[in-house]
């Protein structure tokens, strides 16, 4: 124990570093966590989904019909402010908010919960993450017309 205080002693700078790094850290998780915006990696994603919670991919038609992840629902992020009484029966299972990179998803996170959807998460990394994670896509497949 002298010796950490000595080392302590005899490298000021290096002690306040550290300190005010951690305190840096631990400010950022707290008003990460206020302001009610949470992040889920692509495991958590899949127990979520697993619990059916809904996948709400916010990426354009034409991106979402090259890959997208099972029984998602498109509704690019610009149509979201119209569609939300499309999500009205949704209100009690929680919501996962994928697009692209993360980056469009913690702003529809964000916009859900002032409409006052309370379990709502965005995949962190998007579907980059969920790929570069070894997580399956569908891809749009030709359905059969019924006769």
């Amino acid at each position: 124990m002298d010796q950490y205080l000595e080392f302590a002693a005899n490298h000021m700078l290096l002690m306040t570093a550290l300190l005010f790094s951690f305190f840096l850290l631990i400010f950022t998780e707290l008003r990460r966590k206020a302001g009610g915006l949470v992040n889920v990696e692509p495991q958590d994603a899949v127990k979520l989904i697993n619990n059916d919670a809904v996948v709400l991919d916010l990426r354009s038609p034409e991106a979402f019909a090259k890959g997208h992840i099972v029984n998602a629902k498109n509704i690019p992020f610009d149509e979201l402010g119209a569609k939300n009484e499309k999500l009205e029966g949704l209100r009690s299972k929680p919501i996962v908010a994928v697009c692209d990179s993360g980056m469009t998803s913690s702003r529809a996170v964000t916009q859900l919960r002032k409409s006052g959807f309370q379990s709502v998460y965005g995949l962190k990394g998007g579907i980059a993450g969920w790929t570069q994670a070894n997580l399956p896509l569908v891809t749009a497949r030709k359905t059969r017309k019924k006769s």
